[in-house]
């Protein structure tokens, strides 16, 4: 190893270069950031690229009241360029603020936060108090400190703090602004949307709009809200999605990075699989990107397994598609590995997003949910898009299995169990043939595990039956083994033996000779004995017969 370890979530540049964990270096991102001459930059990332890392580490090269900083980037790619460069590092005083605790239940308990976070934040300014301002300046300066500021404070806060600097310091102030649409988001999902939007419109115009004591400010956040909804006082404004070349390669793990990874990790036998389960992310035209966080995860548990998905809340995403009927059938092609035409709009309007099939693909593939594989008419907005890679597919199947489970099994299920058990046997299959097409839809079972897969939907849905029946699977009666067994807990009521029978093309020209198949089995292998020797008289014996989405039952 050549480092000590990797710094899971360690997102603060500082620690981990003093504590020597793991680094891709990603120093160039200065550069890149230097460069650029807009005023206002926003760059949007999904969820755990990066971002907060990389914004941290623009604040102790800028930051004139970090000491010894220099260190920290001894060795790194940003110190071998030109004096153009170099001479940025501590050049400005620096303003650091995250949102990503003031995503609140409501619009109170939202204010609440900002006012504790303006308060650590004019804390660790306190140094200001010292030099000269005026007096009503002081007075609100105190009243921050103290969490006791008005609405009318906070949101004139970011624009005062930047002008007491400047002064003190005799220097432009670099701002540096993380995860800006958590609050945004979260708004939406608890209902107080409007009222956030409100808010920030205003705190953002104060800051922004003709505030001549910023040098720049670097903003960053997973979705890319509409600039007229908050930003629409910045001057300068430059935003940076997903399909911009710029910054590119400064967020995510390029393929190239990726090679010295698994080289420095001796992980070259999990090579391709790593590859299938955490790469396939593009930005802009850099391709082949991998998932950091994943990877570290990875790294460090040497199993491959879902780890991103589970990072936080996919709150926004499961509302939109658990409300969205349109993008279901094309959710369900996605799962089946192919790529979808669809119009992308990156500048996302939350409000009804559920309702707007352009913002909900923008936001899925600014988030991290998909990836262009195609341009097909940029002027119009329309790419083919496909799922990166095997992780985020395992989260849509989950999605859209909750989906139907709480939508079509949780209306329908009391309904289709209470068939079953009175024998209401041609409402049940009517039934059971809709679910089956509803829930299929979307999965791809494959010829070697369909048999099991379509046991397993039918056991799920009989757990409904636990209450006045014991349901039994795959045990031995008379000489065999059935697939399940419905014994009820009243030996009065009806019991039940049911056999899967997956079509077999070779063997079986229709889906009756199946039938026919399956029939014969339960009868040679004497599966209903077990009932009869334990005085159950009142015994259905149903088969089941699958070819694809198609199901016929027959009962005897």
């Amino acid at each position: 190893m050549i480092s000590n370890g990797i710094g899971i979530g360690e997102s603060d540049f500082k620690s981990l270069r003093i504590k020597n964990y793991y680094y891709i270096d990603k120093t160039m991102y200065i550069k890149d950031i230097i460069d650029n001459s807009s005023k206002v930059i926003l760059v949007t990332r999904p969820r755990r690229f990066g971002k907060t890392l990389n914004i941290s580490m623009l604040k102790y090269y800028f930051d004139c009241r970090q000491k010894d900083n220099r260190k920290l980037f001894n060795g790194l790619k940003i110190m071998e360029q030109e004096e153009k460069y170099t001479s940025k590092l501590g050049a400005y005083p620096v303003i650091y603020l995250t949102l990503k605790d003031a995503g609140l239940m409501t619009y109170e308990m939202m204010i609440m936060q900002l006012k504790t976070i303006m308060m650590e934040l004019f804390y660790e300014h306190k140094e200001l108090l010292e030099g000269e301002m005026s007096e009503g300046e002081r007075t609100i300066f105190n009243k921050i400190l103290s969490a006791n500021a008005t609405d009318v404070d906070l949101l004139n806060s970011l624009k005062m703090l930047s002008k007491i600097m400047y002064q003190y310091y005799d220097k432009p102030v670099m701002l540096l602004l993380d995860e800006y649409d958590v609050p945004l988001q979260n708004a939406y999902v608890e209902g107080y949307y409007d009222e956030a939007v409100k808010f920030f419109k205003t705190f953002y115009g104060v800051t922004f709009k003709d505030n001549a004591y910023l040098e720049k400010t670097v903003i960053t956040g997973v979705s890319r809200v509409a600039k007229e909804s908050i930003f629409s006082g910045a001057n300068n404004f430059k935003v940076y999605t997903v399909l911009d070349n710029e910054f590119a390669d400064d967020f995510g793990i390029t393929e190239q990075e990726m090679d010295k990874v698994i080289e420095d990790f001796e992980v070259q036998d999990d090579k391709e699989e790593i590859k299938r389960w955490y790469d396939g992310y593009k930005i802009g035209e850099v391709e082949g990107i991998y998932n950091p966080w994943s990877i570290l995860n990875y790294l460090t548990d040497r199993k491959l397994m879902p780890y991103w998905v589970n990072t936080s809340s996919n709150d926004l995403i499961k509302l939109i598609l658990k409300n969205s009927e349109t993008v279901k059938e094309k959710i369900e092609r996605l799962l089946k590995d192919e790529a979808i035409e669809v119009k992308i709009d990156l500048e996302t309007v939350i409000v009804g997003i559920e309702n707007n099939e352009d913002n909900i693909w923008g936001l899925m593939l600014g988030t991290g949910y998909l990836k262009v594989v195609e341009t097909v008419n940029i002027a119009e907005g329309i790419y083919k898009v496909k799922l990166p890679n095997y992780e985020i597919k395992l989260l849509f199947s989950q999605i859209i299995d909750d989906w139907f489970r709480n939508k079509v099994i949780g209306n329908d299920l009391k309904s289709i169990l209470k068939d079953l058990v009175t024998l209401n046997l041609k409402e049940y299959e009517k039934k059971f043939k809709i679910l089956v097409r509803e829930m299929f839809s979307y999965m791809d079972v494959g010829e070697n595990t369909a048999e099991n897969f379509y046991h397993a939907f039918v056991l799920g849905m009989l757990v409904g039956l636990k209450d006045s029946y014991y349901v039994n699977s795959n045990r031995e009666s008379g000489i065999g083994r059935y697939d399940i067994m419905l014994e009820p807990k009243d030996k009065n009521a009806n019991s039940f033996i049911m056999e899967f029978k997956v079509m077999e093309d070779m063997e079986e020209k229709t889906i009756e000779e199946t039938i026919e198949n399956a029939k014969k089995q339960i009868e040679e292998k004497g599966y209903e004995q077990n009932l009869k020797e334990r005085g159950f008289k009142n015994i259905t014996k149903m088969v089941y017969a699958f070819k694809g989405k198609e199901v016929k039952m027959e009962v005897y």
